[in-house]
């Protein structure tokens, strides 16, 4: 039996973290494409200044839209397609909607759209259609985004089941934000932000980053050859009674009661949605927040917001391997949400000079990579493995709730105080919840140790 189990690939280190590159780059491309507008998101303020004529409430009605179909069933769907069809089938349908959604943005922003007859035809009903079809194609690529994280985390959980998971999930969190990085750097630099912005300008940035996601979808492809080779690998080993066993017990509508119904993993979920709201959220407008606040340039504030991804890139899959060999995932999630609250009083109240701008990005970048860390790999502790596909949509599902509303709300905010500092006031508020969140989850976790929310995986 075991020597048949060593002939699998997923038995293989090569093939595994083959696989891992595989799954993290289509993902790093999703990563890049969402932030391309994010460190130069200031360009909004001043609607009058570009062919465009976005406000920032506008860029914060597009970036929320993101959420929509996830909010609205999407996910949840989706999740249990995932389940029923499983990785290659339900991650090829959407990733291809992820790539089709950024598509649709591309044009959106583009020249060719404000010149055509389509265009022309929606101003008789709307003031900006631009906004619109962005929104159209935002919606699209989020949901497809999603899916594509579920089914990423799904596969992760499946070759690395019983090894170096949290590791493996830390190194792809990782490389997925090393594209959040990269965009960050790379579009203050490609874009010329003097003076009045003309299409070409801001048109750039979705040029570069559909690009990447085209290369995203060639990358796909060899994980699904691998992943099938797997599975012919399973069927003919000693595992294929358990690849019956799981056939005979597929998804039923029951089990998103009984994950619903799960106190620790609704404790996660929510724990979810606030601490990434106080991130992800705050990305989308850290550099109308930060030039103003630290009075810098924004070359300057770019490279301050792209610490916050580049410190995940060496922490999360330190943290990872640390969850793995020591455990105390809980504390762990206690520790992160703390950073991050201390990170927003630092951006919000301390002294206006660059040093504390800087200071307050590196917190926020050791809190990305320590709550994820251990939380993502949690999961998979308190789910059985045929709901996995369930679980974690509906986790992305409880987060996308927030991730639609919150760049909403940061939007008018700016607008209508004139003053984007006042967002800090509602990050900290979040920050304040999600450390109440992980400090009820671990004492769950020492209330229940049967669960091993806090035991290691790897020993030595």
């Amino acid at each position: 039996m075991t020597s048949k189990l060593l002939r699998t690939l997923r038995d293989s280190s090569t093939a595994r973290w083959a696989v891992l590159l595989f799954l993290a780059l289509p993902m790093f491309a999703s990563y890049f494409f969402d932030d391309i507008f994010s460190t130069i998101s200031h360009i909004f303020q001043h609607p009058e200044m570009l062919d465009l004529g976005w406000s920032s409430g506008d860029y914060g009605f597009f970036k929320g839209s993101y959420s929509l179909l996830c909010v609205w069933g999407g996910l949840v769907i989706c999740g249990m397609l995932l389940d029923r069809w499983g990785v290659k089938v339900t991650g090829s349908i959407f990733v291809g909607l992820m790539a089709f959604g950024a598509l649709l943005i591309t044009y959106a922003v583009s020249a060719s759209f404000n010149e055509s007859s389509l265009n022309q035809s929606l101003l008789q009903y709307f003031e900006k259609p631009s906004v619109w079809l962005a929104c159209i194609g935002c919606a699209l690529f989020g949901l497809g985004s999603e899916i594509a994280g579920v089914v990423v985390n799904r596969s992760i959980a499946r070759w690395f089941k019983g090894k170096e998971m949290a590791l493996a999930m830390g190194v792809q969190l990782a490389l997925a934000r090393l594209g959040t990085a990269l965009a960050m750097v790379i579009m203050p630099q490609v874009v010329a932000l003097q003076g009045y912005i003309p299409y070409s300008e801001t048109s750039k940035p979705a040029y570069i980053g559909i690009s990447i996601i085209m290369l995203g979808l060639i990358v796909w492809a060899m994980f699904v050859a691998m992943d099938i080779k797997l599975d012919k690998q399973l069927s003919a080993s000693s595992e294929n009674e358990n690849l019956q066993v799981a056939k005979e017990d597929r998804f039923k509508f029951s089990d998103v009661v009984k994950v619903l119904t799960n106190r620790e993993f609704v404790l996660i979920s929510l724990l979810c949605v606030f601490f990434y709201c106080c991130i992800i959220s705050f990305r989308k407008f850290a550099t109308s927040i930060i030039m103003p606040r630290f009075d810098i340039g924004s070359e300057t504030a770019s490279f301050m917001v792209a610490m916050i991804p580049f410190f995940t890139l060496i922490f999360a899959p330190l943290f990872g391997a640390m969850v793995d060999r020591i455990g105390k995932g809980t504390k762990i999630m206690v520790l992160g949400s703390v950073l991050v609250l201390i990170a927003h009083l630092t951006i919000a109240f301390a002294p206006g000079v660059p040093v504390f701008g800087f200071v307050g990005i590196g917190m926020l970048g050791l809190g990305y990579s320590l709550v994820p860390a251990a939380m993502w790999p949690s999961i998979p502790k308190i789910v059985p493995e045929k709901n996995l596909g369930t679980a974690f949509s509906l986790m992305y599902w409880i987060q996308n709730m927030g991730m639609m509303m919150v760049p909403v709300f940061v939007g008018k905010i700016i607008d209508n105080t004139r003053n984007p500092i006042n967002a800090e006031y509602l990050f900290i508020a979040l920050a304040v919840v999600a450390i109440f969140l992980a400090f009820l989850l671990s004492k769950v976790a020492d209330g229940k140790p049967e669960l091993g929310l806090d035991d290691k995986v790897l020993k030595g």
